[in-house]
């Protein structure tokens, strides 16, 4: 029996064409086949099986698909809209060509500087980094933990000490999920049958990730290779599923995909521009979500004592995290070092810990995320700012904050919108 989206996208693909139609199919069935050479390339696919079966047994050489998705991006540049075709989807669609462009292009061995893929894939312009201004912010935060050996060791040390018992982690991290979805529920309208699984998953270059599956249902997996700390729960609750990835996943479904039959949004790959808004806003949700003190107050009245923690460690976390947000784009200047040559991976191994305050495994992931992902880093904290400035530009109530964040996640604008 047919599942519900597969109807829909059978009615959509039978209704009147516009050009932009036409050229929105030939970008599913291209990334269909980036993805095969590009294992990263496509993140949720919720079109005809028939379309990702045609991919892989017709898969073009990478020569012939660079040709093939040179001349979308040609096409789109060149076309010409009809009446009723939206300009703000033809935009859309041509960065994420742009993007899947420069993508094939790396798969074939071509090689950009850290910000010309920042720009071509996310739209995005990077500022300088200044590491006086990551050392500074270490200057305080070595204030609040002084003693004796790195300062990253002892920070490591103090999270370590608030990591969640195995007991009670499944416990207290659906918990927190839960309150996360209830508060965002308040705000934004979610479909009746929403929901995610929750999976517990090792040897992964990442701390969560949300699998979106379509019709309303993700999988959210964290990472246990490390020890879940106290203050992720939320982090996780808010980033991964509610107001975060699972959040903007459903609507771009509902409303981008099936309400506008835009087939595009069948695909989500994850190197395009909509990745600085779907981190961005992601990391943003949590602040949204717990505005002001409201994080800690709940983690301190409701998560410390279920995980039986010492509730008075609470006021330390959270002075710790506040002064953290200034290291934030450590990670950014440093996958630009790296990735661009400028030093070696054991140097860049050091600065992550030094300026994540990390152990020396966590940060040889942290590099090897960066190896994996390159300059997405940059959607965490740059897209996080972007976002932010983006979405409390129109007023401080939290009201109209919730309501330009729900408005951000379907409207297509992507980085140099939000920031001209």
């Amino acid at each position: 029996m047919k599942s519900t989206l597969t109807l829909c996208l059978m009615l959509l693909m039978t209704a009147p064409a516009f050009a932009l139609d036409d050229e929105a199919e030939r970008f599913v069935k291209l990334a269909l086949e980036l993805g095969h050479y590009d294992p990263d390339y496509v993140d949720a696919y919720l079109g005809p099986a028939e379309w990702a079966q045609a991919a892989k047994d017709n898969l073009r050489s990478k020569d012939d698909l660079a040709d093939a998705i040179s001349a979308l991006y040609s096409d789109l540049n060149e076309m010409s809209l009809r009446d009723g075709e939206s300009i703000v989807r033809h935009r859309a669609l041509l960065r994420n060509v742009r993007a899947m462009d420069t993508r094939m292009r790396m798969t074939n061995g071509e090689t950009f500087s850290f910000a010309a893929e920042a720009r071509l894939i996310y739209d995005v312009v990077l500022p300088e980094y200044d590491f006086s201004a990551f050392d500074r912010a270490l200057d305080h935060i070595e204030e609040l933990m002084p003693g004796d050996g790195a300062l990253a060791d002892r920070v490591d040390a103090f999270r370590i000490s608030l990591t969640i018992p195995e007991e009670a982690r499944n416990q207290l991290v659906n918990l927190a999920i839960q309150e996360c979805r209830r508060r965002t529920a308040e705000h934004i309208s979610l479909p009746p049958n929403e929901h995610f699984t929750l999976e517990y998953v090792h040897d992964k270059n990442w701390t969560g990730y949300n699998w979106y599956q379509g019709e309303n249902e993700s999988l959210m997996q964290i990472n246990l290779d490390f020890p879940t700390k106290i203050d992720s729960a939320i982090d996780l609750g808010c980033h991964e599923g509610y107001p975060g990835h699972h959040v903007w996943n459903v609507l771009v479904e509902n409303r981008l995909l099936l309400d506008n039959g835009w087939v595009e949004f069948s695909l989500f790959p994850l190197f395009s521009p909509a990745a600085l808004i779907a981190e961005g806003s992601a990391n943003y949700g949590v602040h949204l979500a717990f505005p002001r003190d409201e994080k800690i107050d709940y983690e301190r009245a409701i998560l410390f004592p279920l995980a039986g923690l010492n509730v008075e460690q609470a006021t330390v976390l959270d002075k710790l995290n506040k002064l953290a947000v200034a290291l934030s784009h450590s990670l950014t200047a440093t996958a630009q070092l790296y990735l661009d040559g400028e030093i070696s991976r054991d140097e860049a191994i050091q600065q992550r810990q030094k300026y994540g305050l990390l152990s020396r495994a966590h940060a040889e992931q942290s590099v090897r995320f960066i190896e994996q992902y390159r300059s997405y880093v940059l959607n965490y904290n740059l897209g996080q700012d972007i976002v932010r400035a983006y979405i409390e530009k129109p007023g401080d109530d939290q009201a109209s904050r919730w309501a330009a964040f729900e408005r951000l996640l379907t409207e297509l604008s992507s980085a140099s919108d939000m920031t001209h």
